[in-house]
């Protein structure tokens, strides 16, 4: 598979689009409803913080089949400053926005895989994945 497609996050409109967009490939690939939901629920967390915190970036989803299993693939990536304290805004709870504070460890217990590299400076690459069951 690995077919991936892009939403340049620029605007709160681009959000709805990804959202939009991993909807669509979570259904092709056979997710339910509920599943089509973490996954929507999780790509608005990853393209809002880029949105907020750095500017720009933006959103792929990807079609993964690995030893016969099939899943999505989320890569959230930006240029912006980075994440300073990596551990707090792990912590649930944690939010500098004023939100909820679910963010990144709401998009971790969502998917299935969470993989996050920042360095303060240079921006942010998340992954996450999530299985078809």
């Amino acid at each position: 598979m690995g077919h991936q497609s892009c939403v340049k996050i620029v605007n709160e409109w681009d959000i709805v689009a990804a959202r939009q967009l991993g909807r669509n490939v979570a259904k092709e690939l056979g997710f339910g409803t509920v599943d089509q939901a973490r996954i929507t629920t999780a790509i608005s967390e990853l393209a809002r913080n880029i949105y907020l915190y750095a500017g720009q970036g933006q959103i792929c989803i990807e079609k993964l089949m690995e030893n016969g299993k099939v899943g999505l693939k989320l890569s959230a990536v930006d240029n912006g400053p980075g994440i300073k304290d990596l551990r707090q805004v792990m912590q649930d709870g944690f939010s500098t926005s004023g939100g909820l504070g679910a963010g990144l460890p709401g998009v971790k217990r969502l998917m299935d895989e969470f993989n996050i590299e920042t360095s303060v400076g240079v921006g942010t690459d998340i992954k996450a994945i999530k299985w078809l069951r």
